[in-house]
């Protein structure tokens, strides 16, 4: 399986670390200090769904492919305004694709798990072209009156077309229950039997916890794919990390011991949008022409469960319309 096209969109509103400071106890130097986030992007007049579609519409227009040539869409997504129908249904037909769809909840790993699941329909034929969107709204989930989550989480959407071909080599996913240290709560509709006190619970974040569970999970999994691959770190081009914390990331480049330069960072000006974020900065990646043909990337991401993924791909570089390669 290989990748043939890529998309991403994002909210106008760009948000400082200034105007966070104007009315949380927190200040410019203390979020970039502790995540190397200096701007982030949030919806203010947008949809989730509108930035899911957008995304996706380019990169169907880099695939070079119609929208009734798209044989499955996958959506990763943690949540939405919608519980049912899926985002997936939503944006299906206002794209004009006319197959089956399916939203996963992979937490931030969404995107890795949309990948090993299209590489599976790929390989037993139940589907050639593969639409995957992940579209996040993590901002949604904050408590906006404590710093501790809310100054990391920003929304967004990346999307990109996979088909039949030489791309991916190998997929690792992994899951462990640590339900405790990352979670969200919403409260379910009251029945006349339920007996069962519901509370609605913004994002919980153990943060210390996290960063361990974060690094050591994703070490493991650099290392054991490079292994079962005949890798080393350095023949690796670029590496694709989920882009929640620079020092996560730090951590993870420190233990391979490999240059700063193969570790593309744009959660600086975005924030960590979850799912989102590996398909968007692929996105921005290839369209600057970063990504050349026939390098070797490494993608990595963690989330709450505790869930984790890994992937490795030879790159294919892809060519875009230059009129809309915004």
């Amino acid at each position: 399986m290989k990748i043939i096209g890529t998309g991403s969109a994002l909210p106008e509103k760009v948000v400082t670390n200034d105007m966070l400071a104007g009315f949380l106890e927190t200040s410019d130097s203390w979020i970039r200090t502790r995540t190397g986030i200096e701007t982030r992007r949030l919806l203010s007049t947008e949809t989730l769904s509108e930035l899911a579609m957008t995304a996706a519409m380019k990169a169907l227009e880099s695939s070079k492919m119609k929208p009734e040539d798209i044989d499955y869409i996958i959506c990763s997504n943690v949540a939405n305004s919608y519980v049912t129908p899926s985002l997936s249904s939503i944006i299906m037909g206002p794209l004009g694709c006319k197959c089956p769809c399916t939203d996963i909840n992979g937490a931030c790993v969404g995107f890795i798990y949309a990948l090993d699941i299209a590489d599976a329909f790929v390989k037993t034929g139940k589907a050639k072209n593969i639409l995957i969107v992940a579209a996040e709204e993590p901002s949604r989930f904050c408590n906006w009156h404590e710093r501790e989550t809310s100054v990391l989480f920003a929304d967004g959407a990346g999307a990109v077309v996979v088909t039949e071909g030489e791309g991916f080599r190998d997929f690792i996913v992994t899951g462990d229950t640590h339900t405790d240290v990352l979670y969200y709560k919403r409260q379910m509709e009251v029945t006349p039997y339920d007996r069962v006190e519901e509370k609605t619970q913004p994002l919980v974040m153990q943060g210390r916890e996290v960063f361990k569970l974060a690094v050591r999970s994703c070490i493991k999994d650099v290392d054991t794919i490079l292994e079962r691959n005949g890798l080393t770190g350095k023949e690796i081009d670029m590496y694709l990390l989920h882009q929640a914390n620079k020092r996560i990331n730090d951590s993870i480049r420190e233990h391979l011991g490999e240059p700063e330069a193969k570790f593309p960072l744009n959660m600086t000006k975005y924030g960590n949008t979850s799912s989102a974020s590996i398909p968007i900065l692929m996105d921005e990646l290839s369209r600057e022409g970063v990504l050349k043909d026939g390098m070797k990337l490494l993608l990595s991401a963690f989330g709450g469960g505790f869930v984790t993924g890994a992937a490795i791909l030879d790159w294919s570089a892809i060519e875009y319309d230059k009129e809309n390669n915004e």
